[in-house]
């Protein structure tokens, strides 16, 4: 496990320290007035080591620590297991309820004001600016829900198939010589995702983790060519559960905008083809790169526009 990644969101952020936050104020407040609920969720908790640096009530207490093995509790014991059926980001439903308030209450409040009688004295030019505040206002919040969204996926089962890891437009195919995690030549395929792509990361084949490497840097423009080599990164490295073991590696990339990866798999962890594994918030890009071999075929060309667990991106043959 790379040092540097101590919990899910390695690039920090402001709301998820507000969270972090909260979570002194929940747990004193389970402690002080739900103690029977304590009790059984301490009952219900596996594991062996606390691998937070605060003290775990139950499953909300492991959400950002969740790379870091250590307590956990079985899905049908988690309370709050339902949030994973919502159909939104669960990494990023504090973003969504912050940014709902900033924008949606503002616009709330002015549309009560407009329509109220005592806004009939307002000249026409301030009732305008009204109008166009609430519109704005009304339109980022909108934008910020619809960027959260996690729909669901139908994931393609044939044998052979590697899918995308994220949703985007296909803006590099390269060939590389020689890759030392994959021990040969390689193809690496770059996916731009805009503001208005679901940003939800997810596995290109069934594997299991073999390592993360997270790498601190820029916030270049991501269509840039060079936002690969100079923006900050995590590297998913990963091998095939079955024969003939091939490897792979899922890049995440900050973007201008995007300024958060989060990833909360660690060394060991085993995944579904099109499984979820994690997300990059607002705008971004991510590369798959996958060993170059006589029966690989490429399925996308530069343009194509594809989507997480459901868009074919190419095949081994046999």
């Amino acid at each position: 496990m790379d040092p540097q990644l101590k919990w899910i969101q390695p690039g920090g952020g402001v709301i998820c320290h507000l969270e972090l936050a909260w979570g002194h104020v929940r747990r004193w407040w389970l402690k002080t007035f739900r103690r029977g609920y304590v009790r059984r969720m301490a009952e219900l908790r596996k594991g062996d080591f606390n691998g937070c640096p605060h003290e775990v009530l139950d499953p909300r207490d492991v959400k950002f620590f969740r790379n870091q093995g250590g307590y956990f509790w079985e899905p049908a014991d988690d309370p709050f297991r339902w949030r994973d059926k919502i159909p939104f980001a669960r990494t990023g439903l504090c973003e969504l309820f912050v940014f709902s308030l900033i924008t949606f209450g503002p616009a709330i409040a002015l549309i009560c004001w407009l329509t109220c009688p005592c806004s009939t004295t307002l000249s026409a030019s301030a009732r305008i600016v009204a109008w166009l505040s609430f519109t704005t206002l009304a339109v980022i919040g909108l934008l910020i829900v619809w960027f959260f969204r996690n729909p669901p996926r139908t994931v393609p089962t044939a044998p052979g198939l590697i899918v995308s890891p994220a949703d985007g437009k296909i803006v590099a195919i390269d060939e590389i010589e020689h890759d030392e995690f994959l021990g040969g030549p390689a193809v690496q395929i770059g996916i731009f995702l805009s503001i208005f792509n679901v940003h939800i990361n997810r596995a290109p084949v069934a594997g299991r983790v073999i390592g993360l490497r997270y790498r601190p840097g820029k916030y270049l423009n991501a269509l840039r060519p060079e936002s690969a080599r100079e923006n900050e990164q995590l590297a998913v490295r990963m091998q095939e559960t079955e024969f003939p073991f091939r490897r792979y590696i899922v890049r995440q990339i900050t973007g201008a905008i995007a300024r958060r990866i989060v990833c909360w798999l660690k060394p060991g962890d085993s995944l579904a083809r099109g499984e979820q594994f994690g997300m990059i918030k607002l705008g971004s890009r991510t590369e798959l790169v996958l060993p170059r071999e006589v029966a690989l075929k490429l399925r996308v060309q530069l343009g194509d526009k594809v989507k997480a667990g459901t868009s074919i991106l190419a095949e081994f043959q046999t």
